[in-house]
């Protein structure tokens, strides 16, 4: 827990959702990654030595995919690793910064809720079709149901985000990564 969080309650709490969201997607992202691993080991020798195509293998890794990828938007949110292009916004100075971080953070919150919505209706649609994957004969929806829930758990990061600058005086990209470079040297681990 940060010194911040022992100070203000709320963002005892805060902290507290942070961690709990930051283990789930932790958990979520490993083993996504060692499934898709081991689901590619096995398509490859099952192709190759055995001269036959596991057809399970590529809908698990498109499972996997859809997994990792909406875990994982959280996870850049939560620890300030997307993408940005922040020319103008470095010459600002830091108040603006504060006020600027303060709206990027609240709308892509909210575009990040909206994109939930939509596409919580898309898994409606697709439940209502009824459609399966023909290797695992699973529903296609469940597959789907990892969509809404990682831009919702993004949103909240964002969220959250816009939360902690509007109490916190400096500048922040995410709940836990203050703005601002640094030295590449330390960045990197041996």
């Amino acid at each position: 827990m940060n010194d911040d969080a022992k100070k203000n309650p709320f963002l005892k709490i805060l902290d507290t959702l942070d961690s709990f969201l930051s283990k789930f997607e932790g958990v979520m992202l490993a083993l996504g990654v060692i499934a898709m691993a081991i689901t590619t080991i096995a398509a490859v020798i099952s192709r190759f030595i055995f001269n036959d195509a596991l057809t399970v293998t590529d809908e698990l890794n498109m499972i996997f995919i859809v997994v990792v990828t909406f875990a994982g938007l959280s996870y850049a949110a939560r620890n300030g690793r997307h993408i940005r292009m922040s020319a103008i916004y470095d010459a600002m100075p830091t108040k603006s910064r504060k006020v600027a971080m303060i709206c990027i953070s609240l709308i892509t919150s909210m575009f990040m809720f909206l994109l939930a919505k939509y596409s919580f209706g898309y898994i409606v649609e697709v439940y209502q079709s009824g459609r399966i994957l023909p290797a695992l004969g699973i529903p296609v929806f469940y597959v789907y149901l990892w969509v809404p829930i990682g831009f919702t758990v993004t949103g909240l990061q964002y969220f959250f985000t816009v939360i902690k600058n509007m109490i916190e005086p400096d500048v922040y990209l995410s709940t836990s990564t203050k703005d601002g470079y640094s030295d590449a040297k330390n960045d990197i681990e041996v």
